[in-house]
C-alpha cells in the first residue's frame, strides 16, 4: 500500500512538473489533434467571428476583419480552438478558419520607438527598414535568436513594398524563446 502510495505520489510530482513547463516546451498536446499546446497560427480569411464558446451557439465576442492575423492556440475543443491574441483577449473560432502560418507582431522595449529591420543575423548588420513596435510581419524561419521576416508597407498613395530581413526573436509576438522552425 505505501509503495503505491509513493508511486502515486512521484507521478502527480511528474505531472506537476509538466504543468509548470515553460510555453516553449509545450507541456500539453490538443486532444483533438495530437499538436502542441500552446502554438501560434494565423487567421486564414476574414471575416472572421471570434465566439464566446466552442460552437455557432455561443456569442460574437469580436470580429477579425485582416487575414494572417497572429493568435495563439491555447485549448481545442472538437473542431474549435480557443485562441489567445496578441492582446490578450481569449475566444473561440472553427479550426477551418486558421492557418499554419506564421506572423508575428513587433514588441520592442518601451524606450524604442522603432525597430530595425536588420540585412543579417546580427545587431550591427545594415537596416533595410524601420518598423514600429505593433507593426504585423510575416515570418519565413527562425533559429532561436532570430527570425526571418517580411514586413509589408501600405503607403497610403503608392504600391505596398515589401522588405525582407531579420528581427531578433525576442522582439516578436507569435514566436516562442528560443523556438526554431523553416
Amino acid at each position: 500500500m505505501r509503495a503505491m502510495i509513493l508511486v502515486a505520489l512521484l507521478l502527480l510530482g511528474i505531472g506537476s512538473a509538466a504543468i509548470g513547463l515553460s510555453q516553449r516546451s509545450h507541456a500539453a498536446e490538443g486532444p483533438s489533434t495530437g499538436l502542441p499546446l500552446p502554438r501560434f497560427a494565423t487567421t486564414r480569411s476574414t471575416p472572421i467571428n471570434v465566439r464566446v464558446g466552442p460552437g455557432t451557439r455561443y456569442g460574437i465576442a469580436w470580429v477579425y476583419v485582416r487575414a494572417g492575423t497572429p493568435v495563439e492556440i491555447i485549448q481545442e475543443f472538437d473542431t474549435w480552438r480557443k485562441i489567445r491574441d496578441a492582446d490578450g483577449s481569449e475566444g473561440w473560432v472553427h479550426q477551418n478558419l486558421l492557418s499554419g502560418r506564421r506572423a508575428g507582431i513587433t514588441t520592442a522595449p518601451q524606450s524604442e520607438d522603432r525597430i530595425g529591420l536588420r540585412a543579417n543575423r546580427d545587431e550591427a548588420a545594415a537596416v533595410r527598414a524601420w518598423v514600429t513596435p505593433g507593426f504585423p510581419v510575416e515570418i519565413g524561419r527562425c533559429d532561436g535568436s532570430w527570425c526571418e521576416v517580411v514586413a509589408t508597407d501600405h503607403p497610403e498613395n503608392g504600391r505596398p513594398r515589401q522588405y525582407t530581413g531579420f528581427l531578433q526573436q525576442d522582439l516578436l509576438w507569435g514566436v516562442y524563446k528560443g523556438e526554431a522552425f523553416e
